[in-house]
């Protein structure tokens, strides 16, 4: 069993930081009152609407953060290097250890999150048993970024496990921990870790951008490839092209938003950065094989039996 001394939990868990925390999260949930946990730290929290420039002290622990309700433009600092992540139901997020950010951001709507803490010294354990260097941290985050279905799948259902004991607590962190690593060293080593690296970073951006206009130079540019090169090495790792990968999760959102809101098709083509509802419609019969409209009507009625395929997983 882990001892909470093991945990370096910084500000979200209301233990210290330099800003008070009150003011900008409210915590709903957390694993060691309602679970009695000690082996794994999990949290939900409601966020405020807008902030600006708040600092967010690095914490030694391997941090995840899945963002559960809401959207936002996160702008966020980091090593003196910006960037901008678009923050929506599904959003993933290894915060690197170790390292401080800066972020601000204003939301459309209240942003909800389900944060899991993994206590180092599980991480460096279960690389020892597994026979396996301690992961490159930076490619991990840039990997997961990418989105990883099974690891969303269990942070989302943790809260809900308040009725189990503690041993179902160090069980989780154990998977979590292994599916981390065996995912970090299982790469396709046909590709250098850099250009992987840059692989996971195009398709995080391409997800943080969905809403807006986004060219395959701007990608490009962004993991510092050219565009002929992150093409070949984007196609090597994933088997598609940046632009039908892009086209892919853009209809995986409109799907989400065709079940879950009530907004029109020309409003979900907007957000999901179609030129419009017709390019839109086209798009989406050819992924998932009927139009957004019916495709809506029939989930409705329980009838939807086709699904627009998950975009493969880069190797």
């Amino acid at each position: 069993m882990i001892d909470t001394a093991e945990f370096d939990l910084g500000p979200y868990a209301g233990v210290g930081g330099v800003i008070e925390m009150d003011a900008l999260v409210r915590r709903t949930y957390c694993s060691w009152h309602e679970a009695g946990w000690r082996s794994l730290l999990v949290q939900r929290f409601v966020h405020a609407r807008e902030a600006e420039e708040f600092p967010l002290p690095g914490v030694d622990d391997v941090h995840l953060v899945l963002c559960t309700g809401g959207e936002a433009e996160m702008r966020v600092r980091a090593g003196g290097r910006a960037a901008r992540r678009r923050w929506a139901d599904g959003r993933l997020e290894l915060v690197v250890p170790g390292r401080s950010t800066v972020r601000s951001y204003r939301a459309k709507s209240t942003l909800h999150t389900v944060q899991v803490h993994i206590p180092r010294a599980t991480v460096e354990r279960t690389a020892a048993e597994m026979a396996v260097p301690a992961p490159d941290f930076e490619a991990l985050a840039a990997w997961l970024g990418a989105g990883d279905a099974l690891v969303e799948q269990i942070v989302r259902a943790l809260p809900a496990a308040a009725g189990a004991g503690d041993v179902y607590a160090e069980s989780a962190a154990a998977f979590l921990t292994t599916h981390l690593l065996t995912q970090a060293h299982r790469r396709d080593h046909r590709l250098p870790g850099p250009e992987r690296t840059a692989v996971h970073r195009g398709i995080a951006v391409m997800r943080e951008r969905l809403a807006h206009p986004l060219t395959l130079a701007d990608v490009a540019a962004e993991v510092n490839l050219s565009v002929y090169h992150f093409i070949r090495v984007f196609r090597e790792a994933t088997g598609e092209t940046p632009h039908r990968y892009l086209t892919r999760l853009r209809v995986e959102q409109a799907r989400r938003l065709l079940d879950g809101t009530v907004l029109t098709v020309g409003q979900i083509a907007e957000r999901c950065g179609f030129a419009g509802p017709g390019s839109f419609s086209s798009a989406f019969l050819a992924h998932v094989g009927v139009r957004p409209s019916v495709y809506r009507r029939n989930s409705s009625t329980g009838r939807q039996s086709r699904a627009c395929p998950a975009p493969p997983e880069p190797s």
